[in-house]
């Protein structure tokens, strides 16, 4: 089922394509001028355009060009009498039309051939992009490493669940590889061969969230100079992945729920809606029973999105798959940097092995990395980061919250560097929210006063 715009200015030939195409199961909308079918192409988006070429004032050939330069995406089909022959050709042979068919008694049946063509060809470049960019995750299941009867169990339920098509929330702690499930569950699912899209929603404002999700429209806000198709589009057929959905505001949570309920979506600035068939999996690090009950997080929403709850299991209650972990980090990075390091050094493997692991596997993956990086023999030797002293701290000049303190004119030292010193105090702020916002940097953002934009240029600056 496909978006189609027919622009034709004889009323004859807009109501056949509009019955025959309809009765295809397709979404069709007429116009008989090309200025009626450049305002439509502004305003929506279309699978495919099919237009006349001989038309009063604005031709096909300038709705051709206008699609092209605003919504790249869309495939024309030309219809031409026979005096348009030749600008027909031209126009394919230039790369902006996707065919041209003359007016003849099998019209109908043509442009349905034509059209098919062109949707197969979309489908199949849409596969061959997902299978590339998944090409990496496709035995996902063997990429959940351990063997743990925690995650026995979790690769249990992952196989159980990939069979369905219902929305599934994965909860589990920061660090604990919540993606590499839902990528399991998409991969293991008949969605395999289609997109899987990722989207931390914690990483966008509102505004750029939503136009990132559903798409725009040109004209939709200052630099929308083309149309844009949204991730659920991008992700139709497949799977989307909304990770720290509890970050999304409430405005947009109640426009995921209308996505949800309708399986339609609306680009920001447009006025048709575009049925979508994505499987959703959220993922969030906090107790939304919590966050409903403080009203932070909607109830509708939470119940349409925990259909099939998946828990991940942090690090401290599957202990027994730190060896198998950090031998799977070793050769990853060893080889990456080109190290002959044979094998971890048991007194470092013991010392991994009783470590709390507060940040789960994505510390521990770090901490290899870092020990790979700085090893000079066939052993691996770890140190784990040792905590800061208090009176080391306090001679650095460091309070009881982590952050520096303002020294007293008393105590100043000879020759301070005011603009170090500062940088320093900056530095420190948006490293400590970041870890009390566990890494989302809109709420570290919020947390400190400042806009995300702000916040990220400081971030750039400190190199954090």
């Amino acid at each position: 089922m496909a978006n189609i715009l027919v622009c034709d200015d004889e009323r004859s030939i807009c109501e056949m394509l509009d019955i025959a195409l309809r009765r295809d199961g397709h979404r069709v909308e007429t116009v008989q001028s090309g200025q009626a079918a450049k305002k439509k192409i502004d305003g929506a988006l279309y699978d495919v355009i099919v237009t006349d070429i001989k038309m009063p004032n604005i031709d096909g050939i300038e709705v051709l060009r206008h699609a092209h330069r605003i919504s790249p995406d869309s495939a024309v089909i030309l219809i031409t009498a026979v005096d348009d022959y030749e600008a027909a050709v031209e126009a394919v042979k230039a790369g902006g039309a996707s065919d041209y068919i003359r007016k003849n008694p099998g019209l109908v049946d043509e442009i349905k051939l034509a059209m098919n063509r062109v949707l197969e060809k979309q489908v199949l470049s849409k596969q061959n992009f997902a299978l590339r960019r998944d090409a990496a995750t496709r035995n996902s299941l063997d990429n959940i490493i351990g063997s743990s009867s925690a995650m026995d169990k979790l690769k249990a339920t992952v196989r159980t669940v990939a069979s369905t098509a219902s929305t599934v929330l994965i909860h589990g702690e920061s660090g604990t590889g919540k993606e590499l499930v839902a990528r399991a569950v998409h991969v293991c699912s008949p969605r395999a061969t289609d997109a899987f899209v990722s989207v931390n929603c914690g990483a966008f404002p509102e505004t750029l969230l939503e136009s990132e999700l559903f798409g725009y429209v040109k004209g939709a806000f200052t630099g929308a100079n083309q149309n844009k198709r949204g991730l659920f589009e991008v992700a139709d057929g497949g799977t989307i992945f909304l990770d720290e959905i509890s970050e999304m505001t409430l405005a947009m949570q109640v426009k995921l729920l209308r996505v949800l309920q309708e399986r339609t979506v609306r680009p920001v600035g447009g006025t048709a809606e575009i049925a979508i068939d994505v499987r959703v999996i959220a993922a969030t690090n906090r107790d939304l029973d919590k966050a409903v009950a403080e009203n932070l997080f909607r109830e509708d929403l939470y119940y349409r999105l925990n259909v099939i709850p998946i828990r991940v299991p942090p690090l401290q209650e599957r202990r027994e798959d730190i060896p198998l972990l950090v031998n799977h980090f070793l050769k990853k990075y060893a080889s990456a940097a080109g190290r002959s390091i044979l094998r971890v050094h048991k007194a470092s493997l013991d010392t991994l092995c009783g470590y709390e692991w507060p940040g789960n596997v994505r510390q521990l993956e770090n901490t290899v990395e870092r020990a790979v990086a700085l090893e000079m023999t066939d052993e691996l030797h770890v140190e784990l980061p040792a905590e800061r002293p208090k009176a080391r701290a306090a001679a650095a000049g460091v309070g009881a919250a982590g952050l520096p303190e303002v020294a007293s004119a008393a105590v100043l030292p000879e020759g301070v560097n005011m603009e170090g010193y500062v940088a320093g105090i900056e530095r420190s702020l948006l490293q400590h929210s970041l870890e009390q916002s566990n890494g989302v940097q809109t709420k570290a953002a919020d947390l400190l006063g400042i806009s995300y934009r702000s916040f990220r240029h400081l971030m750039k600056k400190y190199e954090l």
